[in-house]
């Protein structure tokens, strides 16, 4: 049993599995370890580990930030032990900003079909296919949005970012994540985070896998500031799970791809990089369950912004202004009563990319099916198309449930630019336009009657 500790930690000893609590950039730290009395207690650098371990240090922030994010590993090898020099390969259809095609138009409003599985081996990082960038990854802000279709696990093949953190959205199928800090399993309906810097190997439990990747240069996500909402709802610290520490004492000739600054680079080593027996720290791995997610909305009229929807946001220096955020609509309950309860017709500073994870989305019945995707950037009006307004606009009100239901944006200050992959080979829908042509002029210059 999990059992938190007077001084704010988190203890877990199993070698397996994954222990709840807060997230990073909380303040919180963890320790776990999977042998007994791997962990220093009282210092974090003796002299002398046990077992012959060394200790290491992972940070993902400036070491003077106010709660700095850190880990300290209790390895078998240092990480900086591998074989050959980095030398620079292609990975073609993952980018990263700024990438702006003179022959992509990214300014329309976008939808695409699921992208369809292949016979052709994926793993993670071929699988790998950019659909958007915003911003400037070599000064850390904006973000680049990908598909991923991976049908392969990687052997003996390992893989970090020190380009930014990963946010993980599975649509289809199911991956295993064996990190330096532990085993995290992933399914529809959760998500997860790889921070930056940590290494990894993704595994196919159950195949062909699709979903999503929100790609982060910025400040890692955390969770929204709630404001008058208290403490309560919307996404709680105690759903987001840690892996325990896993370790992995083997020796087989084996690769590290790193990817720096857009660039992908390899190199060799002789041993899995997953050796990490006990580690103590804030800065980790983690998953959450979406079904855990508590939203909250209008019980007497309109429409609230969509912001009340955020599940966790990566602030940017502007107060109030994200770097990203990541909102969810999930199955929930409508109640206003005298309103138009679908999102209204907008144009807005924020760009937005959509995904269907499953189920319809009520102001797209049609066209944005489980697996697809849409782009609405900064200040391109969108809304619902005509089914949906007229629905809306007719409906009998009354307590209504949707159900069955469950779609995500992407949201960041940043416009996003189309890739030539997104633009010219993806199952762009070329008719997406047509879906508000048919919305017809109302006016009729008479007072509107209660």
């Amino acid at each position: 049993m999990d059992t938190p500790l007077s001084h704010g930690m988190i203890r877990a000893t199993a070698t397996q599995g994954t222990v709840a609590g807060y997230m990073p950039g909380f303040g919180n730290d963890f320790e776990t370890e999977a042998l007994p009395a791997a962990l220093p207690q009282g210092q974090n650098s003796p002299q002398k580990c046990a077992y012959g371990l060394y200790a290491e240090q992972l940070s993902g922030s400036a070491f003077t930030k106010p709660h700095p994010e850190r880990t300290w590993c209790y390895r078998i090898r240092p990480s900086v032990k591998h074989t050959t020099r980095f030398e620079k390969i292609d990975v073609p259809l993952w980018k990263s900003a700024p990438h702006i095609l003179p022959d992509v138009q990214s300014l329309r409003q976008s939808r695409w079909d699921p992208v369809p599985h292949t016979n052709e081996p994926k793993t993670w990082i071929t699988g790998m296919h950019t659909v958007t960038t915003a911003g400037d990854v070599n000064t850390q802000t904006g973000m680049a949005a990908h598909i991923y279709l991976v049908n392969t696990s990687m052997e003996d093949e390992y893989f970090y970012s020190a380009d930014g953190e990963l946010l993980v959205v599975p649509q289809e199928g199911r991956l295993r994540f064996c990190t330096e800090l532990g085993v995290i399993d992933l399914e529809p309906k959760e998500i997860a985070i790889l921070p930056r810097g940590l290494v990894y190997r993704v595994e196919v439990l159950e195949g062909p896998c699709r979903g999503f990747v929100c790609e982060n240069y910025g400040v890692p996500f955390t969770l929204p500031h709630r404001g008058p909402i208290g403490a309560n709802c919307m996404a709680n610290p105690r759903d987001f799970k840690t892996p325990v520490a896993a370790f992995e004492d083997h020796q087989a000739p084996s690769t590290v791809t790193l990817k720096w600054c857009g660039q992908f680079h390899r190199t060799q080593i002789g041993h899995s990089p997953l050796d990490v027996v006990a580690w103590h720290g804030n800065y980790a791995p983690w998953k959450y369950d979406l079904r855990s997610y508590a939203p909250v909305g209008a019980i007497l009229f309109d429409h609230p912004d969509p912001s009340i929807f955020t599940v966790l946001t990566a602030p940017s220096g502007l107060e109030g202004t994200a770097n990203i955020d990541f909102v969810l609509f999930r199955e929930r309950w409508m109640v206003a009563e005298h309103s138009f309860r679908p999102p209204w017709y907008h144009k807005n500073v924020m760009s937005e990319l959509m995904g269907n994870i499953y189920g319809i989305y009520d102001a797209k019945p049609q066209g944005f099916v489980p697996g697809g995707m849409s782009l609405h950037n900064c200040m391109l009006p969108h809304g619902p198309d005509r089914n949906a307004f007229e629905g809306a606009s007719n409906a009998e009100l009354g307590p209504e449930k949707l159900d069955e239901t469950m779609s995500f944006m992407f949201e960041t200050r940043f416009p996003q630019h189309l890739t030539h992959w997104a633009d010219k080979t993806a199952p762009l829908q070329q008719d997406y336009l047509d879906v508000w042509a048919s919305l017809d002029k109302k006016f009729d210059g008479k007072p509107a009657t209660k």
